[in-house]
This record gives C-alpha cells, sequence and structure tokens, in this order.
C-alpha cells in the first residue's frame, strides 16, 4: 500500500518516542497501533506490522540490558522457549476466533496493576525471596503472558515487568530487563506468523522500525540511569492510559 512520504515521517516519530515508552514501561503499542490504523492500515495488517516495528525496539533494548548484565539470556533459555511457543500461538489464534472480550477485560487488569503499583511505595524498590523457580515461571506466567502478547498485545511489557517483580522477587530495573528479553522473544515469534500469513506492511513497518531501535536504546539506558522508582511511576501511567484507551475503544 502507498504512504505519503509526511505520514511515514510522523510514523517515525510516533514509533521512536512509544520505543522509548516501552524500553521503560510497556504500553508502546498504544501509541503506535492507533497510527497505523490512523495512517490507512487495515487493523490485522496493523496488528502484524507493529509486531515488526515493535520487535525492533525490544531488541534495542534487550541488547543494551544485555551489555550492562542486567539480564542474561543464557540464564532464562527456558522462559524465551515457552513465550516464543505461546506468543506463535496466540498470534495463529487471534486470525480465527474474535478478541473483542478482552476489550472489556483488559482495562479491570491493567487499572488493579496500576493501583497496586501506586499504593505500594516500596514495589520493586528492592529485590525480595523468589516465590516460583525459573521452572514454574516458565511453566505459568512466562507463556500465559506470551500468549496474550500474540494474541491480543498491549501492556505485555508492563505484565512481564509485574511478573518478575512479584513472583520472581526482582527489583524493577532487573525486571525490566528480563521483561524486555521476554517481550522481544513475544514480538518475534508473532512476527513469524504474520509473515507467513502475508499481513506485514514491509515499508511502513521497517521506517518505524528504525524509530522504535532508537526509542527502545534511549528508553533502556534512562531505565538504569533514572531507577525503579522512574519505571514504577511510568507504569502507574501507561496502565491508566492503556485502560482508558481501551474504554474509548469500548464504549466511544
Amino acid at each position: 500500500m502507498d504512504i505519503a512520504l509526511e505520514i511515514l515521517a510522523l510514523l517515525f516519530l510516533v514509533a521512536v518516542f512509544a520505543g522509548f515508552v516501552d524500553a521503560v514501561a510497556g504500553g508502546g503499542g498504544l501509541l503506535t497501533l492507533p497510527a497505523l490504523v490512523f495512517a490507512g492500515v487495515p487493523p490485522i495488517a496493523a496488528l502484524a506490522t507493529n509486531k515488526l516495528q515493535g520487535s525492533f525496539a525490544s531488541m534495542a533494548a534487550t541488547i543494551h540490558f544485555s551489555r550492562r548484565k542486567v539480564v542474561d539470556i543464557r540464564t532464562i533459555k527456558w522462559m524465551v522457549a515457552a513465550v516464543f511457543v505461546a506468543s506463535a500461538i496466540g498470534s495463529y489464534v487471534v486470525q480465527l476466533i474474535d478478541n473483542q472480550f478482552l476489550l472489556t477485560l483488559m482495562p479491570i487488569g491493567l487499572i488493579a496493576i496500576a493501583l497496586y503499583s501506586f499504593f505500594n511505595k516500596e514495589l520493586g524498590q528492592k529485590s525480595e525471596q523468589a516465590k516460583l523457580s525459573d521452572r514454574q515461571f516458565s511453566a505459568s506466567a512466562a507463556p500465559a503472558v506470551g500468549f496474550y502478547d500474540g494474541f491480543f498485545g498491549p501492556g505485555t511489557g508492563t505484565f512481564f515487568a509485574i511478573s518478575f517483580v512479584r513472583l520472581k522477587g526482582m527489583d524493577f530495573v532487573k525486571a525490566t530487563g528480563h521483561a524486555k528479553a521476554l517481550n522481544f522473544t513475544s514480538n518475534i515469534a508473532s512476527l513469524t506468523v504474520f509473515v507467513f500469513s502475508g499481513h506485514v506492511v514491509w515499508t511502513v513497518g521497517l521506517v518505524m522500525a528504525a524509530g522504535a531501535f532508537t526509542g527502545g536504546r534511549i528508553g533502556a539506558a534512562t531505565v538504569i540511569s533514572k531507577g525503579a522508582g522512574f519505571v514504577r511511576a511510568l507504569t502507574v501511567i501507561v496502565c491508566i492510559a492503556i485502560s482508558i484507551s481501551l474504554l474509548i475503544k469500548q464504549f466511544g
């Protein structure tokens, strides 16, 4: 499909900011998906193209977190495998059934996370004892969120991060680093399914990917420099923003 140069430039800028937000707290899709639809990309193609640009944002963040020793991919290989399979299944299923019911349920869950994060001032400020082993996490939370990302998507990075904080006892900085690694995995798995389905708009996706990579790199660096308090605050804001967006889409 043909997209005007000025629209491509706007999509690039949106992707930069969305990549930054996504690297810090998740929820970049809240910005990029509506932008793609506004640009005239059909809904399923917008979802597929968003996975392309989102993969570059999460890749940039993952590389930076890995280099800074926040996350070691080798130690979470089973989580990565579980997320990849679950996300691929989710992306296949979403092409077969209506995901409208999630538009009703998601705001409730996101608002709950926002309130919980807001009122728990010490949440993610320091590491605590893990409630689940790596194997248990790989068999439960990791594939559950991975499937959700392939099937729907908004807030995936936030769900991963909160899962690492509450179930693995990580502080927000370390949790965000691990969340980006799994989010990158789920994006790649989902993108693979959509590529074979022929839904990706490559010109738009690659332009946005350049912006997303830039924003993701800046966002990852910001997480490390600003610390857990900044991540927690932005997580609350992103959860509320996604909830409002979904409610408007549902009832507007």
